[in-house]
């Protein structure tokens, strides 16, 4: 048996023999077995939404108008910034530590009790984290115990997610479960206060930050653009995860390349904006003689920086489209990649064949149909953003060709 360490000495940890309550643990389960932390932030999401609703009912049958504050009493049904703390101060404060690796850990017993404490200090909206079904989904080492961490992570990704529903249910004014532009654009202006990297934006340029970040949810989760996005899908992407990393303190935690990776930063909408005006400055005749409006640029800058992804590689598809018939052909590719050529020529690299770079994309897709490429095989092949990028960049061309270099260049370091 690996030995422990505990941080207050509450009691010896019992040895594997005398842990009947790891087996005897199942028999509680019951229906909530299996329920991930997106399905109990649902659950939860709807309990708390149906509470709002009965107030609202009742208050309209009380007075015939609702005060614009019910719903912040709402917030006493989650956890805040202060319960989190002290939910983590407890969790260290009543573990064990792992002599072996360090990790802090806790068997079911610690786990209870870690349960009343928090319900003392907190108050029971912390008890259904600590429900048998939730120490059951973490992994457990040999002695029967979870670490404390994904267990409190978990916690936090739940508490997020649910204020999140929350507060898009509150500015989904049809109430269909779907965000219009302007409503994501609302919901990310109240953010920006408690985001560490843009609470200081400039106030002339929160509505064109809003109106970009809102855009790249709308370009991943309304896939048919319909005008509006799930906002369950919006819960579950990528892109909230991103925008949420803004709590990070720049200065501290995070890099200045990071930051220009991250769509949301401050960097990178300003730099966004900044290359809009170039290109329309650089048009003969002034604005009028733009080709996309500002959407269909942010449509394109998010294509070509997210190629790999479905969303992106669907959007380029219709661009090397020439013809709109749902496929490419040999000769659109000898068509589509002629420029690229071109480029690569006055660059002062090698002579190549057109031919054979038709044939290796070919060869890289490997089409259902031996004449023809569509957006399905670029998909299922996984190397459809390569392929595409070596038909609408010089760069991207150069870079397929040099990539056994470049691999090598990024191990030398490691092996140094």
């Amino acid at each position: 048996m690996v030995k422990a360490t505990k941080h207050r000495h509450r009691g010896r940890f019992p040895p594997p023999s005398s842990m009947l309550w790891v087996r005897n643990l199942r028999r509680y389960i019951g229906s909530g077995a299996g329920l991930g932390s997106e399905a109990l932030m649902e659950l939860e999401t709807k309990r708390i939404l149906l509470d709002i609703f009965k107030e609202k009912q009742q208050k309209s049958a009380e007075a015939g108008t609702i005060p614009s504050f019910y719903k912040k009493k709402q917030s006493d049904l989650l956890l805040n910034a202060d319960d989190l703390d002290a939910m983590w101060v407890c969790l260290r404060e009543n573990c064990v530590i792992d002599d072996a690796t360090g990790a802090e850990k806790m068997n079911y017993e610690d786990f209870c009790h870690i349960a009343s404490v928090c319900t003392e200090q907190i108050g029971p909206k912390c008890r259904r984290f600590f429900s048998p079904s939730n120490f059951m989904k973490f992994e457990k080492d040999e002695s029967g115990r979870i670490a404390i961490l994904p267990f409190y992570l978990y916690v936090m990704r739940t508490v997020s997610l649910t204020q999140a529903r929350i507060d898009m249910s509150e500015l989904d004014e049809d109430s269909d479960g779907f965000l219009q532009s302007h409503e994501m654009e609302a919901y990310i202006r109240g953010l920006i206060p408690n985001l560490a990297q843009l609470r200081d934006m400039p106030t002339a340029f929160i509505q064109m930050y809003c109106r970009i970040a809102a855009h790249k949810f709308f370009f991943f989760c309304d896939p048919h653009r319909r005008g509006k996005a799930c906002i369950k899908k919006i819960l579950l992407s990528n892109c909230l995860q991103e925008l949420m990393e803004l709590h990070q303190e720049s200065e501290e935690e995070v890099t200045d390349t990071e930051q220009a990776e991250n769509w949301f930063s401050l960097t990178s909408a300003q730099r966004i904006c900044a290359f809009d005006e170039h290109v329309r400055s650089g048009k003969s005749g002034g604005n009028n003689a733009r080709e996309m409006d500002f959407e269909s640029f942010l449509d394109f800058v998010l294509a070509l920086e997210n190629k790999d992804t479905p969303e992106g590689l669907t959007y380029l598809f219709r661009c090397l489209d020439l013809h709109g018939r749902g496929f490419l052909t040999t000769a659109d590719i000898h068509t589509l990649f002629r420029d690229v050529h071109q480029k690569w020529i006055e660059g002062g690299n090698y002579e190549l064949c057109i031919e054979d770079v038709r044939d290796e994309i070919w060869d890289m897709v490997k089409p259902a149909d031996p004449l023809r490429i569509t957006l399905a095989d670029l998909l299922a092949c996984k190397q459809g953003g390569t392929v595409a990028s070596m038909l609408i960049d010089v760069r991207g061309f150069w870079a397929h060709d040099n990539r056994e270099n470049l691999l090598q260049e990024e191990e030398e370091p490691e092996e140094e």
